[in-house]
């Protein structure tokens, strides 16, 4: 008779085996590939997928009453942990990602000698010496390690990173010794866009948003909407956070070509770029799924070419959520080719030069945590459209040209009045839109996480400690 000690490993090592077999990349892609056609399938597969995933994993601590915040960073002593959990074992050069490979860059021309740390299929933390091996050259020796990491009180640990099935009881016990946590909020959709968002998202969502709730002395957001809004779930959730939460924010960097990017422009790429050139064309940039509005961006397109209108519309981004039927759309679409161009895997230097060459950025999206796009087409003094949201207000200021968050007929007169204020010199101008380099956006972060330049601090009723909040 297995005793519970025994069947508690049983389950813990089923569980190991389970999430190593489902986080592999050859599996995923093969199963997406074969669930494609049929979403409602591929929805319930995921979910499944996701409750397979929780088998023995150990569930996430509550939140020590105990906060560290007080204890300082010391440059000269102590060590920052980084953490590429997701980036070391997927790369698709993308949102989050590009942001990690950006801020690591720059602490490594600071020379702050940042420790890159992963979780791996054992929900341990340890030390991510095969992203090292891949970039010997960038790393100092003092990078170089192998095995479980080891810290010492006063250590931080900086997650930029999204690894949704993080194990934060492992992050947890060496919090408890004295290391320092503070993690990265790029946006709580997860939580609040329910239905644009897969199940299995929100459900694995909460999951780490719950993790980090009970782990971080701190949070970092990308923008101060998002820290408000952090903010203000706090409130509205009692009991979600026991002890006091700083929470602060920083802006992302423009110079996209700072971000490790992929290079290589094809034949095709260039004959396209040619023929766009002298030809009035809008892009929109990111991935294809429902909150970055492409559907109704490309009703008020069908709109204008029915009057006639000149103009392309250019999409670049990767085929995401609940967007099959908007795939379909656009792959059997009558103007694909002609003015509707939809590139799935584009190389970052190709889309530096969309960037440099289009007529303005179409920034459509009903929901940002940023807003990357914007400030990248500023890089290059590409005029912006955007939807009158807050986070993009913050962004760009008055910098940009906004349409109202309605129907895709007032997105369509939008576009007309923008085309003829930009035929007459009138549009917003967005090369004068201030904006930071991934150096200045660094610098911006540290002076939040490691001088303790909190926007705000969340405060339970019940709190009696307040770490400092400059």
């Amino acid at each position: 008779m297995r005793t519970p000690m025994k069947k508690n490993n049983l389950a813990i090592n089923i569980g190991r085996i389970l999430r190593s077999t489902l986080s592999n990349q050859t599996f995923i892609t093969l199963s997406r590939k074969v669930l494609r056609p049929f979403p409602a399938i591929e929805s319930r597969a995921r979910v499944l997928n996701y409750k397979l995933k929780k088998i023995g994993r150990k569930p996430n601590h509550k939140a020590s009453s105990q906060i560290t915040m007080q204890k300082k960073y010391d440059r000269e002593k102590n060590h920052i942990f980084f953490d590429v959990s997701e980036l070391s074992s997927r790369d698709v050069h993308t949102g989050i990602q590009r942001v990690v490979w950006s801020i690591f860059s720059e602490l490594l021309s600071l020379q702050l000698a940042p420790i890159v740390v992963r979780a791996n299929a054992q929900d341990t933390i340890v030390y991510a010496e095969k992203l090292v091996e891949k970039h010997p050259a960038n790393y100092s020796q003092s990078c170089y390690r192998s095995g479980i990491i080891k810290i010492a009180p006063g250590d931080l640990f900086f997650s930029a990173d999204l690894r949704l099935t993080f194990p934060f009881s492992s992050l947890q016990e060496l919090h408890s010794n004295g290391l320092r946590v503070i993690f990265t909020i790029y946006d709580l959709f997860g939580l609040t866009l329910s239905d644009m968002l897969p199940e299995s998202y929100q459900r694995s969502f909460m999951d780490w948003f719950t993790g980090v709730l009970a782990t971080a002395d701190a949070i970092v957001c990308d923008s101060r909407a998002v820290a408000d809004e952090v903010h203000a779930w706090l409130q509205n959730h009692s009991g979600a956070r026991t002890t006091p939460l700083p929470i602060g924010y920083f802006h992302l960097g423009a110079n996209l070509e700072n971000s490790k990017p992929t290079t290589g422009i094809s034949s095709d790429d260039q004959r396209l770029l040619d023929r766009l050139k002298a030809e009035a064309t809008l892009l929109m940039v990111g991935t294809v799924e429902a909150r970055k509005g492409h559907a109704p961006a490309l009703d008020a397109l069908e709109m204008l070419w029915k009057e006639g209108t000149d103009i392309n519309l250019v999409i670049v981004g990767k085929e995401g959520w609940r967007s099959h039927d908007l795939v379909r759309r656009l792959r059997r679409h009558p103007q694909r080719n002609k003015q509707l161009f939809w590139l799935e895997k584009a190389s970052d230097a190709l889309l530096m030069q969309l960037y440099a060459q289009s007529t303005a950025l179409l920034a459509a999206s009903f929901a940002e945590g940023f807003g990357l796009p914007l400030i990248e087409a500023a890089h290059y003094g590409l005029p912006v459209i955007a939807r009158d949201i807050p986070v993009f207000h913050e962004v760009a200021g008055d910098f940009a040209f906004y349409f109202p968050n309605s129907d895709s007929a007032a997105l369509a007169g939008s576009l007309r009045h923008w085309l003829q204020l930009h035929a007459e010199g009138q549009a917003p101008r967005s090369a004068d839109m201030p904006y930071l380099t991934w150096a200045q956006s660094t610098q911006q972060l540290l002076k939040v996480i490691l001088e303790n330049h909190w926007y705000t601090t969340y405060q339970p009723e019940d709190a009696r400690e307040t770490p400092s909040a400059k």
